[in-house]
């Protein structure tokens, strides 16, 4: 596997940029998300690294080396697309060997089959190898599709969004079985999505984007407690952060230049002290129940503890857990110093809901 390195890549479309001065390294070996609304600049990121597409400004680095220039074919990245890009014609063994039969590889039939079995394994679809591609399920498709990206043992794996497609049972099965692989094959990968849960589950680190620019790079958990504006607070979490003006929830000791007081859901009290509220929806997800109240005119979501009686309608209290609270400044910055953030037990899932 190699590393990849982007150093300041600009790339524009007639007016508009999709990527703006981006710099990124995805070390070898490692899972790197990068995470944003549609019009983003992911994918474009994707293709640039890839080479599908050509950067105006700066540089793209693969395993040392200076790719900018580089055709794709001789990038040695294998890019697994959202839609699944199989030969409907051929058998999963077919499609799977496809990439192993190219002119210059020069494997033996041998070869071919040998590594075919072992990524079919890995994959768990090594029962499927004589079926053709339109007799297989959409997970079952999915699979294939990344098998013919693992099978000839790229440097870097490019991934856009390749899950998006499935219903959510098979995201969650491929979320798991995606992340074992990469960890038992030690692979580069740098992934795009919309989905949060997917970055929060999948990524060693992610890049958080907006309008072409990395707004953020870091690990799940730092990203989630420690976001540098609201922007980013907004982009993971589910219920999303409270973004409430200062003084809310009973944070009364925000730090000077602050205008908006951050609170997530698992950080809201509800029912033993503080302002008074009405609850206005009560969502059971599960094992974990989501309360939507009203406190002082102002829409509060609470991530509610077993111990929590509440009832639609009824009246209650919230107040912000002590030291919970993010604080911004009016243009959305985060003020990190005085931004302490509770840890422990009580926080180890809240970040991945």
């Amino acid at each position: 596997m190699a590393d990849v390195l982007l150093e300041a890549v600009t790339k524009r479309f007639g007016a508009t940029a999709a990527v703006r001065a981006l710099s990124l390294t995805v070390k070898d070996g490692e899972f790197v998300v990068l995470l944003g609304p549609t019009g983003a600049g992911k994918t474009t990121t994707l293709r640039l690294v890839a080479g599908l597409e050509t950067p105006d400004e700066g540089r793209i680095r693969i395993g040392g080396a200076d790719v900018t220039n580089v055709a794709p074919a001789e990038r040695d990245v294998a890019f697994v697309f959202q839609q699944y890009s199989l030969y409907p014609h051929y058998t999963v063994f077919e499609n799977l060997a496809f990439p192993l039969r190219a002119p210059g590889r020069r494997w033996s039939a041998e070869q071919i089959r040998a590594r075919v079995q072992e990524i079919a394994n890995l994959l768990r679809i090594d029962g499927k190898l004589q079926n053709r591609a339109t007799r297989l399920s959409g997970g079952e498709m999915q699979r294939v599709a990344i098998g013919r990206a693992l099978v000839r043992k790229p440097a870097v794996f490019l991934m856009d969004e390749p899950l998006s497609s499935l219903d959510a049972k098979l995201r969650e099965e491929l979320r798991i079985e995606l992340k074992r692989i990469q960890l038992d094959l030690g692979a580069t990968i740098l992934y795009v999505t919309h989905d949060q849960v997917e970055a929060l589950t999948l990524a060693d680190r992610i890049g958080v984007l907006s309008a072409g620019e990395i707004v953020q790079v870091g690990t799940p958990r730092d990203v989630y407690e420690r976001p540098h504006n609201t922007y980013v607070a907004r982009r993971l979490g589910s219920p999303p952060i409270n973004l409430l003006p200062g003084g809310s929830l009973g944070v009364s000791d925000g730090p000077s230049g602050a205008a908006t007081v951050g609170v997530r859901p698992e950080d809201v009290v509800v029912g033993r002290g503080g302002e008074s509220a009405r609850l206005l929806v009560l969502e059971h997800l599960g094992a974990e129940r989501v309360a939507l109240l009203e406190a002082d005119g102002l829409k509060v979501h609470a991530l509610l503890a077993a111990e929590d009686a509440v009832v639609p309608g009824e009246s209650t209290t919230v107040m912000a857990r002590s030291g919970a609270a993010l604080f911004f400044d009016a243009a959305g910055a985060r003020i990190e110093e005085a931004s302490a953030r509770v840890t422990g037990p009580e926080r180890e899932k809240a970040y991945v809901t």
